[in-house]
């Protein structure tokens, strides 16, 4: 039997969300660097003052291999929290991904690193390191909040949080989701009948 952690890492962020109710979405305006990029892994939580980045640094610091970096900063597109080089450490020490309601920076050279961003897009400045900023706390992030250790969903779509203790009821639905458009794209591969016939039982038409 696959196990949970196994379903939700191949179940993609839309039967997810449709397990949540829609209810989890991050503000869509956050999305992949790259369309290909999937993530599905633990939180690790960041909450940092606008324009700075130097909690970041301790979180790559401690962050476990697989863990997702989710960064609160405040929505700021003037200062980046990452660079190519960041992203580099992100990479090397195994962390999975980087979701931030902020922007990077070194886009180009940050696609060629093939490391999973999220985020607002880019900016050309440098975050500060004056000080602040927190790790491993609860966090708004794109209009929903975060705990660590949160199970985080990305993809083109967008990123959805399953919130802790919802793991196995989520993604039961989300299998039970895609199971259920299996059957409905099946139903409407004979052609204009069978999609008449489909539209007037979803429309009820007598």
């Amino acid at each position: 039997m696959i196990d949970t952690e196994t379903l939700l890492r191949t179940s993609p962020t839309t039967a997810v969300s449709d397990a949540l109710a829609g209810t989890t979405n991050l503000n869509a305006a956050i999305k992949p660097l790259k369309d290909q990029y999937h993530i599905a892994g633990r939180a690790f939580t960041v909450r940092l003052p606008i324009g700075e980045n130097g909690a970041l640094l301790e979180a790559i610091r401690i962050a476990q291999p697989g863990d997702i970096l989710v960064v609160d900063a405040k929505g700021d597109t003037n200062r980046a929290v990452a660079g190519d080089f960041i992203v580099s450490m992100m990479k090397g020490v195994g962390i999975q991904g980087l979701v931030v309601d902020g922007v990077i920076r070194d886009i180009q050279a940050v696609r060629d690193l093939d490391f999973p961003v999220f985020s607002l897009g880019t900016t050309v400045a440098a975050g500060n390191k004056f000080g602040g900023g927190v790790i491993q706390v609860p966090i708004a992030i794109g209009g929903f909040s975060v705990q660590p250790g949160d199970f985080i969903i990305g993809d083109a779509d967008g990123v959805v949080v399953i919130p802790q203790g919802q793991e196995i009821e989520v993604a039961q639905k989300a299998q039970e989701k895609l199971e259920k458009d299996e059957v409905r794209a099946l139903s409407i591969k004979g052609g204009k009948e069978e999609i008449v016939a489909y539209l007037d039982k979803v429309l009820e038409v007598k």
